[in-house]
């Protein structure tokens, strides 16, 4: 990780869980980390909380409402005029939503293909743009994504949202070969957790709070730290070496 100092990373996401992990483990590696959220005050908070601890990098909070393109290309013009550019994308950022297949809002699939695949792709987009204007050969883009996205995931309630993450599935390995064209080194790695404990599944059960911690309680899950870690790791590895996908799931998960 010596050779990411001081360089710039993007985690979309940061606010909480896994993107506040890898915020945090990015600037203690000496990184300008900008995290973006709709809601920058846990980032806020968390950039206060660096500072304190006497990280050697920088968090630098940023909003953002990735379901907005113009947002998010506002981001990355803001990113150049401050820190000419990003080296490492992280796109973390991700949703479910309660709605099956047969009884769905449109809505609420519409949200999911804004955030999880459209908002991913545009980042994946900019970041690769900035990188090749700048001459960076040793850029890195990695794609928080999820076991839902190798397997269906089987409960009604997820099936939309698994195929989101199918999709994150295709475009990183779609990109891995399009850099591999474009005769560039830039890297392109996809991590695919199983349960971790986070406020995700608050958010998914967001009407019935008991099922949200039952997802919680029935094993022993993954924690937001264990992710990070995954991400240092895929970081730090040689320059030559590709690191395509990197599952994860708990020793007690059973699917």
């Amino acid at each position: 990780m010596e050779r990411w100092k001081g360089r710039v990373a993007l985690v979309t996401g940061a606010s909480v869980g896994i993107g506040a992990a890898v915020a945090r483990v990015l600037v203690q590696h000496g990184m300008k980390v900008v995290g973006c959220s709709r809601n920058v005050d846990k980032i806020e908070k968390l950039a206060a909380e660096c500072q304190s601890a006497g990280y050697s990098g920088t968090l630098i909070p940023y909003k953002c409402d990735l379901s907005c393109e113009e947002d998010i290309l506002s981001m990355f013009s803001a990113i150049k005029t401050l820190h000419q550019g990003v080296d490492v994308c992280i796109n973390n950022a991700g949703l479910a939503h309660n709605e099956p297949l047969l009884s769905g809002r449109t809505e609420g699939w519409r949200s999911m293909i804004d955030v999880n695949v459209l908002a991913l792709s545009i980042c994946t987009r900019e970041a690769y743009q900035s990188m090749k204007e700048r001459n960076v050969d040793d850029g890195h883009i990695i794609n928080i994504n999820s076991m839902g996205g190798h397997r269906v995931i089987p409960t009604a309630d997820a099936h939309f949202y698994s195929a989101t993450k199918f999709a994150v599935t295709a475009l990183t390995e779609g990109l891995r070969q399009e850099l591999r064209e474009a005769k560039t080194h830039i890297r392109a790695t996809c991590i695919s957790p199983g349960i971790v404990e986070t406020e995700f599944a608050f958010r998914h059960h967001n009407s019935d709070p008991e099922k949200a911690a039952a997802v919680y309680e029935s094993i022993k899950c993954l924690k937001a730290q264990d992710i990070a870690s995954a991400v240092t790791y895929v970081l730090g590895a040689p320059l030559h070496v590709q690191i395509g996908d990197v599952q994860m799931r708990p020793v007690e998960q059973v699917s």
